[in-house]
């Protein structure tokens, strides 16, 4: 179940880079609200998968939930609960409000990352 897999890592730490890049020098109003967390989701998953064997799906699944959970906590203000509204750290990392463009972005990443899968699965077979 434990198994480091160095191509996950890579394409975790390239993506960690662009998310950092997007945050950094982008201001616009497409690609750092909606291409930020498309690819968020795309490097949780490829981070999960650099150190665990699981299955595609489970692992897709398992972190849309979380992406979802972290949105969802948004709606509840966790930040403010936390005592963490000063922290400009808690603050990108968990958010500050709630959009349910965000809900359907990382759908559509965790859609991308499964067809990936499944067609690079598929070309292994032969």
């Amino acid at each position: 179940m434990i198994k480091f897999h160095i191509g996950y890592f890579i394409a975790a730490f390239l993506l960690f880079i662009t998310e950092i890049i997007i945050a950094l020098y982008l201001h616009d109003s497409f690609i750092r609200p909606y291409g930020g967390d498309f690819l968020v989701v795309i490097l949780l998953y490829c981070f999960v998968k650099s150190f665990f064997n699981l299955p595609v799906l489970l692992t897709a699944c398992c972190v849309l939930l979380f992406a979802y959970a972290i949105e969802i906590s948004q709606y509840f203000h966790l930040v403010k609960v936390l005592g963490l509204q000063n922290s400009r750290l808690a603050k990108i990392l968990l958010g500050t409000s709630i959009s349910f463009m965000d809900l359907l972005v990382y759908t559509l990443g965790i859609v991308l990352v499964i067809m990936v899968e499944n067609l690079r699965l598929s070309l292994k077979k032969f």
